[in-house]
């Protein structure tokens, strides 16, 4: 039988049906039992729902009836008790109650991952959607597939996504500086030294500042406000406390370099470029603490496998020294 998810409407109409069954006078329950008789020989969308709206049903006393009367024993018991409550609740009770189940039903994730990877360490995962996850050293997010969306918590480092078209499940990033809803795309979302970065290789993704996705976001999880800016391929855009930085360009081929081995930057922070590399580097690279160090950007393409090559080249780029003691950081300072 070929699968198809039955709609929320479906669902709450099968649990209508099954509540009558229980609760309904002798011909109310009769009727209902009949049509979820014709339903199981239906469509597969109509036979899954009344499969999803018996479990939900066989779950009730331990969730939605349960503040209502203690959880029974035995399951003679449980009968007795939910007929207790019903009998209490009414009809308007029960559809209440069904209603509040169908809501718990809808609100589990259908999969959970929490995934991490240390110093050096890349990793790919595949969702069971097909959607692609590519880690960089050093990242930790988590990732809840529901019913109505698909949600990615970056907490550090950097993702870069391949993501499914689904239009009933958008595919949603957050990170403590904003958020990313994606239109069907390529793309990485990074978040380090506080602020989270967008970068587009295909495709489009919208993005709000983290202030705007507070307050978009309905009971649903899915914003409801227009992106304030839209990315199209081959541009980049950071957010921080402060709400979106300036739009910018990048070729498309710079995004997620990382996963065929380079560091690319582009008028990048000295700091950020030496926190990037120190995602993978066994002896960390240090500034020394000068005010101007800060200031300083970095531009160009350096191989991971080879860290020396950017050392020895920064003080042709910048005004600085590297400092080399075994056992010890690397430290930059002003020259």
């Amino acid at each position: 039988m070929m699968s198809t998810r039955p709609s929320r409407a479906l669902i709450e109409r099968a649990l209508l049906l099954v509540g009558r069954t229980h609760k309904g006078s002798p011909d109310v329950a009769q009727a209902a039992r009949d049509e979820l008789a014709r339903w199981r020989d239906g469509t597969p969308a109509q036979v899954q729902a009344v499969a999803a709206a018996e479990r939900l049903w066989d779950s009730t006393d331990a969730s939605g009836l349960q503040g209502t009367v203690p959880v029974p024993r035995s399951q003679a018991a449980a009968q007795e008790g939910r007929r207790r409550a019903l009998g209490m609740l009414g009809v308007g009770g029960v559809i209440a109650a069904l209603a509040g189940g169908s809501r718990f039903y809808w609100l589990q994730p259908l999969e959970q991952l929490a995934l991490s990877t240390g110093r050096a360490q890349q990793l790919d995962r595949t969702l069971s959607d097909r959607s692609e996850l590519s880690l960089a050293a050093r990242t930790t997010c988590t990732v809840a597939i529901y019913r109505n969306r698909r949600e990615v918590q970056l907490a550090a480092g950097e993702v870069r996504f391949n993501v499914t078209h689904d239009p009933d499940r958008p595919f949603m990033v957050m990170t403590e500086w904003g958020q990313v809803r994606v239109l069907g795309t390529t793309f990485t979302v990074s978040a380090r030294e506080g602020h989270m970065r967008v970068a587009v290789a295909n495709g489009r993704v919208g993005v709000w500042p983290r202030s705007d996705a507070d307050t978009s976001a309905g009971s649903s999880g899915v914003l409801s406000d227009p992106p304030p800016i839209v990315l199209q391929a081959g541009e980049a855009i950071d957010a921080d406390a402060q709400g979106l930085g300036m739009r910018r360009t990048l070729p498309p081929d710079d995004v997620g370099a990382w996963r065929q081995g380079w560091l690319v930057f582009d008028n990048t922070p000295l700091v950020e470029a030496l926190a990037r590399w120190n995602d993978y580097v066994p002896q960390p690279f240090r500034l020394r603490d000068q005010p101007r160090l800060r200031d300083l950007r970095v531009s160009g393409s350096f191989p991971l496998r080879d860290p020396q090559a950017f050392l020895q080249g920064l003080p042709d780029m910048l005004p600085v020294r590297v400092t080399r003691t075994a056992g010890e950081p690397v430290t930059i300072e002003l020259r």
